[in-house]
């Protein structure tokens, strides 16, 4: 795989600050990746993420299903979300995007941004959708739209599917490397950065299928209880960034560090916060046997050379948090419907599907599940180039 196929900064005219956007592939002439908003975002930073797009779209293809994998790509605005300025900021990012967004950008929420906000931004910049490009590629684009604002329409337990999906994905990645290794559910414990999106979700499947969430870290701290946190409680009782409410907290739970939750006492940590969480200092404290990436690009690759020669198994990104990505591809084409139970059926079977494969690569190939990822979207590229048009 060689540079982008485009990379572009943009500087906002009225505060300074920056946005990215970089297309890594088109296929079918369309790219497929979310936007972020953080203080600090690069286009370096973009840029990565955007080539992990291209890899989660490859590792989903399936030539009997509808939906047909896109090229990667990915933007991000370098500002705190929570800024009085963040929504305008926004708004004035999309407007100036609006050619890439409908020619070929299909985009929709990330770190810091949710969907609710990205479409709200999109309408006042004059976008009929975040994902429009992708429009002309459907057999029946009005049943399609439908289809896709009934999912997100479903709650499921007070939480929305949309929600929900990706956590689904990162737990079944948690469970089937627990089964590869004869891991019994029962008593594994979990720490989880990140009570957001994406880790509330993995949370609550891990909690009820039967595992236990010792630490939980948000912007305020890390929760901490060794024999388990109330994940339910705590869920309804954080904000829209993720932050709980620490009235919600019961005698025997602790408040911790903000980066005590690295070297909990728990078989399995999940970073599902930030990028570049974990760095070749702090992965000295981590005692896990398992890092498992809900979020983008949290390990940096010095440090998990560093967990690999002693044992621990970092499970990649582009595997564990794609099922987002696919649940909104499967639903927009017609692989499945607008139900939980058939979404957390399709999405189980397929992320269960990519983890089996990518261990068993690894195992054979003697390397690291990122390596086997790789090498398993190494080898389906070429194929999609072929049936598909490939650019870049």
């Amino acid at each position: 795989m060689t540079t982008p196929l485009m990379s572009l900064t943009w500087t906002d005219h009225v505060t300074g600050r920056q946005g990215f956007l970089v297309v890594d592939r088109l296929v079918r002439g369309v790219a497929s990746g979310g936007l972020r908003m953080r203080p600090g975002c690069t286009l370096a930073e973009v840029t990565g993420l955007a080539r992990g797009m291209t890899m989660k779209e490859a590792l989903h293809y399936d030539p009997a299903g509808r939906y047909v994998p896109l090229g990667g790509a990915k933007g991000g605005i370098d500002c705190d979300p929570q800024d009085p300025g963040a929504y305008d900021l926004l708004v004035r990012y999309l407007r100036a995007m609006r050619p890439y967004i409908e020619a070929f950008w299909t985009t929709g929420e990330d770190l810091g941004l949710s969907q609710d906000l990205v479409d709200r931004a999109a309408a006042e910049a004059g976008l009929v959708s975040s994902i429009q490009a992708v429009y002309p590629l459907l057999d029946d684009e009005r049943a399609a739209r439908r289809r896709l604002a009934d999912a997100f329409a479903v709650e499921v337990d007070g939480i929305g599917l949309d929600e929900l999906a990706g956590g689904c994905g990162v737990a079944e990645s948690v469970l089937g490397a627990l089964d590869r290794a004869g891991v019994p559910y029962a008593g594994t414990r979990v720490a989880v950065q990140g009570l957001g999106t994406m880790g509330g979700a993995t949370a609550r499947f891990l909690t009820r299928a039967g595992l236990k969430v010792v630490a939980v870290a948000d912007v305020k701290g890390t929760l901490a209880n060794p024999e388990g946190l109330d994940v339910e409680a705590l869920l309804a009782a954080r904000d829209a960034y993720g932050t709980v409410d620490r009235a919600a907290l019961r005698p025997g739970d602790r408040e911790l560090p903000g980066d005590a939750w690295l070297s909990a006492d728990a078989e399995v940590l999940v970073p599902a916060a930030v990028s570049y969480a974990v760095d070749a200092v702090n992965q000295a404290g981590i005692r896990a046997r398992w890092v498992v990436e809900a979020a983008n690009m949290p390990v940096l690759a010095e440090a998990e050379e560093l967990l690999a020669a002693r044992g621990v198994v970092v499970l990649p990104d582009v595997v564990v948090n794609s099922g987002t990505n696919a649940w909104w591809w499967w639903t927009l084409f017609g692989d499945i419907g607008a139900d939980p139970d058939e979404a957390f059926a399709h999405i189980r079977r397929s992320m269960r599907a990519l983890i089996d494969q990518m261990l068993a690569r690894a195992e054979a190939d003697g390397t690291t599940p990122r390596a086997a990822a790789h090498a398993i979207v190494t080898d389906r590229l070429p194929v999609i180039a072929e049936r598909f048009g490939w650019y870049g």
